[in-house]
């Protein structure tokens, strides 16, 4: 790999490790009741809950980053509505477990990648996307709820 790709590649995931440090630490700090509250005005819930987005997180990752290389990556298995809902058999550790799993698939896949893998083209909904785009745009989604983790969860412990 030659030095650009190869510091290109370790910028990304860096990048991606400081993201999930700062959503861990954001979600190290509530508890369960906290983890699948909403915020509320007039009764009315405005957001997603800490549940909801990183369900959500965690099934955008496994969906993009299972055979990056081969497959859509918008997996026909996803089933990217439930992501948004609460539902009575989710429990935090489950989701929480699934969440582990996206991230060791992204951070799997993107070591794996070689100098080679770059010049490719994916797939992201029938979309074509070079593999720098489909990385960045899956940085720039993660990063965007990342910001609303830790927002909700400074907003809901206090």
């Amino acid at each position: 790999m030659n030095s650009a790709w190869m510091a290109f590649k370790a910028e990304v995931i860096a990048q991606y490790q400081e993201q999930k440090k700062m959503a861990d630490a954001a979600l190290g700090q509530v508890d369960d009741v906290l983890f699948f509250a909403h915020l509320r005005e007039n009764g009315d819930d405005h957001t997603n809950s800490l549940a909801v987005l990183v369900k959500h997180i965690s099934g955008n990752f496994i969906s993009r980053w299972t055979d990056f290389l081969m497959t859509d990556g918008e997996k026909p298995t996803r089933q990217r509505p439930r992501e948004f809902l609460h539902e009575v058999s989710d429990n935090r550790a489950e989701i929480m477990q699934r969440w582990e799993e996206g991230w060791r698939m992204l951070f799997t896949t993107l070591e794996s990648l070689q100098e080679a893998d770059f010049a490719r083209t994916v797939y992201i909904r029938g979309e074509a996307h070079s593999v720098v785009k489909a990385i960045l745009r899956n940085l720039l989604h993660a990063t965007h709820h990342i910001g609303q983790i830790e927002l909700l969860a400074s907003a809901l412990r206090k």
